[in-house]
């Protein structure tokens, strides 16, 4: 089995990337929504952390999460939000797709994959390239032809925030910079 090595950084800035199993296009549903929502909260009270960005797409999320001061442990909190999810989820619409033999053995459902993307946050150019790669992602993978038709981003609180303008993420933007982000 591979050695994947996860950054200890405590009170780290990370980006993520955590996707659907298959890719299944559930995450967008009104039940899952609410469902990741009521997670993220929970886990949130429990094992605090602080979201600096977010995007909610058909079959995955990419956020950006700060750590409080002495603790680098974000795959607890994964694992929690994952874990939460997986049950309501399978007892508010059901069984996800086919579990294979794998999936069945260690007794899991087909809701997640069962890793994460991780990056270390190194500077404020590092965060800013990822949170415009964060808000700009609907846009890249056509399911709208700007950021701010995309509801489920941190999009429109930067707007309300004055960091960002209303018309900010066209199709047009940053096609020579793309980034492949664990995708």
């Amino acid at each position: 089995m591979p050695d994947y090595r996860r950054s200890i950084l405590e009170g780290g800035t990370f980006f993520f990337t955590v996707v659907a199993y298959n890719r299944q296009p559930i995450l967008t549903t009104p039940v899952a929504r609410e469902i990741l929502r009521s997670a993220w909260i929970n886990v949130q009270e429990r094992f605090p952390f602080t979201t600096d960005a977010v995007c909610l797409l058909p079959e995955h999320i990419h956020c950006i999460w700060t750590l409080p001061e002495g603790d680098f442990n974000y795959s607890v909190r994964w694992k929690e939000i994952k874990r939460l999810f997986t049950r309501d989820y399978l007892r508010q619409v059901g069984p996800g797709e086919f579990r294979n033999k794998s999936h069945q053995k260690q007794g899991e459902a087909a809701i997640w994959q069962r890793r994460f993307w991780e990056h270390t946050i190194q500077n404020q150019e590092d965060l800013a390239r990822h949170v415009e790669y964060i808000l700009f992602n609907p846009v890249k993978h056509g399911l709208v032809e700007s950021v701010s038709g995309w509801p489920w981003s941190s999009f429109h609180q930067f707007v309300k925030l004055g960091l960002y303008p209303n018309e900010w993420g066209g199709s047009e933007l940053r096609e020579d910079k793309d980034i492949a982000f664990g995708e």
